[in-house]
């Protein structure tokens, strides 16, 4: 038997899933990513502020994971285009790490994942490139899903 991917139409060629026929529902997607800063960029820190010759850049992240979230489909083959309700972007600092936490929420026919995981890897880069010129000792790591709610299955990182 000849296995058919979802997004290979049985001539070979792209395709997009047809959700038409999926149920709406209310669908919640939550991601995270670290960004490791290194001494240099933590010595710059006023409080829980870090603000470079860009501009404050935990501010800009915020921004800018939102803007990217938004963004997914145009960015992502095959990503559904979606009207997305809520995108949020929390960024706190503890033990020299940036901890970026994304949540975005829709009520469709097709999940936020990928939005969630776009705002957390935007948010990574834009504070990358608002700190390069301090360090390069930046590392952006374990970007991933914590939790999906909604559509066929639920999904919980277990910690």
């Amino acid at each position: 038997m000849k296995k058919q991917f979802t997004h290979i139409d049985a001539s070979g060629n792209p395709q997009m899933v047809d959700v038409s026929e999926k149920k709406i529902t209310k669908r919640m997607a939550r991601a995270q990513a670290i960004v490791h800063l290194g001494k240099t960029i933590l010595s710059k820190m006023k409080g829980d502020e870090l603000i470079t010759k860009k501009g404050p850049v935990f501010q800009t992240a915020i921004i800018a994971g939102v803007m990217g979230a938004k963004k997914t489909s145009a960015l992502i083959p095959f990503c559904h285009p979606i009207g997305m309700e809520d995108c949020q972007v929390r960024i706190t600092v503890k033990g020299g790490r940036a901890i970026i936490d994304t949540t975005a929420i829709i009520t469709s026919k097709t999940g936020v994942e990928m939005e969630a995981l776009t705002a957390a890897s935007i948010a990574a880069l834009t504070i990358y490139d608002m700190c390069k010129a301090l360090s390069h000792e930046i590392v952006i790591e374990e970007v991933k899903l914590m939790e999906k709610v909604g559509g066929k299955k639920d999904f919980v990182r277990k910690k």
